[in-house]
């Protein structure tokens, strides 16, 4: 008789917490979509705005920084090795600038997209033809992000992507470069010119 009551007793506690666990579960599945649901657009809301995304970069005249913001500067033009990376050149072409992976790039200036796609040890990148054999390249930028296409007409400010790492690239950033008939000159000084220098 004892025997009985006390697994009678016990069959009891494991009904009892059984259905406690049950609608433990249930008012925590009823409450998810309350807690979860203001994160996630927390969430998103702070990610669009970390790419730099609303944010337009500085303008003067016809010309702007490629990109939006205060940004992190990387190597400059001329001689510029870098350790532990034994594919990257040490006559370094362009400048190097960063705000981190996925922030948008824009035109420097107005002119025509001749390149948008895969180019040469920059990865995915963009060229703007500004007549004059004035030529900006931007590159290193993520894959599947350029929002502009060849014969393509832009202005200072036009949207051409988001900061990578792809080409033969050392961590995400922007490779910034300015060629004169070809021949890469520095983006310092040329920015400057026109009203923008470089940090």
């Amino acid at each position: 008789m004892v025997a009985a009551a006390a697994l009678n007793t016990r069959t009891g506690r494991k009904i009892l917490i059984g259905a406690s666990l049950a609608a433990l579960l249930a008012v925590a599945f009823l409450l998810t979509p309350l807690i979860a649901v203001p994160f996630a657009v927390a969430g998103s809301i702070v990610s669009t705005t970390s790419a730099g995304s609303g944010a337009a970069p500085a303008v003067s005249g016809e010309w702007g920084f490629p990109l939006a913001g205060d940004y992190s500067k990387g190597r400059g033009f001329g001689y510029n090795p870098v350790q532990g990376c034994s594919y990257c050149s040490t006559d370094h072409q362009g400048y190097d600038m960063a705000q981190g992976c996925g922030a948008t790039v824009y035109a420097a200036g107005p002119g025509e997209v001749i390149t948008a796609g895969s180019y040469q040890g920059y990865g995915n990148a963009v060229r703007i033809d500004h007549g004059g054999e004035i030529v900006t390249l931007y590159g290193h930028m993520q894959w599947d992000s350029l929002r502009v296409t060849v014969g393509q007409a832009v202005t200072a400010g036009t949207p051409l992507g988001a900061e990578g790492n792809t080409g033969k690239s050392f961590g995400c950033h922007l490779h910034f470069e300015v060629r004169d008939s070809g021949t890469p000159v520095a983006p310092e000084p040329f920015m400057a010119a026109r009203g923008l220098p470089l940090m």
